[in-house]
């Protein structure tokens, strides 16, 4: 087996996230559940796009905010994901190989425009999101590079990402070449309604091509459809590793038989919860690329976490290796 030359490969929807303030009666009138994802069309998109407030424009995506997070914490990656040749394309590929991730996916040149995600942040800091999918929904198993796949020691996938039947293709294409190389890996539920929508479909996959899953309280309640966080511990067994994560109640992580309880990483005052679950990934499998037991790769994640919503946006601003080195974690 030859050696990885990167970390990690995530695999997700490229998204440029549009982040605005809005208070909860605003949620209400325009029929939103607060800290959820809904999948919107592009006429919805404009409506409420012209509704919301002041807002920031930044690169985002699930994964490719993970991806991000790997290369502040010093790790080495590429991203698989669609966007249209249009100038929001033009900036997700500029923002995230500035970051010194790979992005070598050709972008379409005919179709829908490049996704965005108009995100919605209420004074508790819960984010909700509704997601214009575009050319994100138009990858395929075409796009997926077995020498990039074989390239990463793990694969990331992004469940968001599983709504388009060519995309859940995608996924078992890029599961299947990194087992067949040795590699691992990795999946992200992601939203406890997008496992909702595919929950036999997420069972299989996490049952037979996944050795590593990451899920918060409400995603992983919702796949074994209980309401008891403990009884969703039924996931042991089915992957290797499960990276549990529970807001202020820190993480727990699940493997070989052990239960490992992490607690949260102080944070001063939570500003926006966008990309905690995605940042506590990159944390946690920097960690786990470079050999570093597992409550450590669960301390690392919650500090990148810590970070990540002490601020508006999904993207680290300070250096995660700087905090992971001040922490002495790694």
């Amino acid at each position: 087996m030859t050696q990885a030359s990167l970390d990690v490969v995530g695999i997700g929807d490229a998204i440029v996230d549009v982040i605005a303030h809005a208070d909860d009666a605003f949620l209400v009138r325009e029929g939103l559940v607060k800290g959820t994802m809904t999948l919107i069309d592009a006429p919805r998109a404009e409506a409420l796009y012209r509704m919301m407030g002041p807002a920031v424009e930044i690169s985002g995506g699930s994964v490719g905010n993970t991806m991000a997070g790997i290369a502040s914490l010093g790790g080495t990656g590429a991203y698989i994901g669609k966007v249209r040749d249009d100038f929001l394309g033009q900036v997700y590929r500029h923002d995230i190989t500035a970051t010194g991730i790979r992005f070598e996916t050709p972008a379409a040149t005919s179709g829908p425009a490049t996704a965005r995600c108009l995100i919605l942040v209420t004074p508790d800091g819960q984010r909700t999101m509704s997601t214009y999918l575009g050319a994100c929904a138009e990858l395929g198993p075409a796009d997926i590079d077995p020498d990039v796949i074989v390239a990463g020691q793990v694969t990331y996938l992004e469940g968001y990402l599983f709504d388009p039947p060519q995309a859940q293709e995608a996924f078992r294409k890029a599961a299947a070449v990194a087992h067949a190389a040795g590699r691992k890996v990795a999946l992200s539920l992601s939203d406890p309604f997008c496992v909702g929508r595919h929950r036999e479909a997420f069972r299989d996959l996490v049952d037979g091509h996944i050795d590593i899953l990451f899920a918060n309280e409400a995603e992983i309640c919702s796949l074994y459809e209980t309401a008891d966080f403990a009884a969703a511990a039924a996931v042991r067994g089915h992957v290797a590793i499960a990276a549990l994560t529970r807001s202020a109640a820190g993480s727990v992580i699940l493997a070989d038989g052990a239960e490992h309880a992490v607690a949260p990483a102080p944070v001063a005052r939570v500003v926006d919860t966008t990309g905690a679950g995605d940042l506590y990934a990159a944390g946690f499998l920097y960690g786990l690329t470079r050999d570093l037991p597992l409550p450590t790769c669960g301390r690392i994640g919650s500090l990148c976490a810590a970070e990540i919503i002490s601020h508006v946006g999904a993207r680290p601003e300070t250096s995660l290796s700087r905090l992971v080195a001040e922490a002495g974690l790694a």
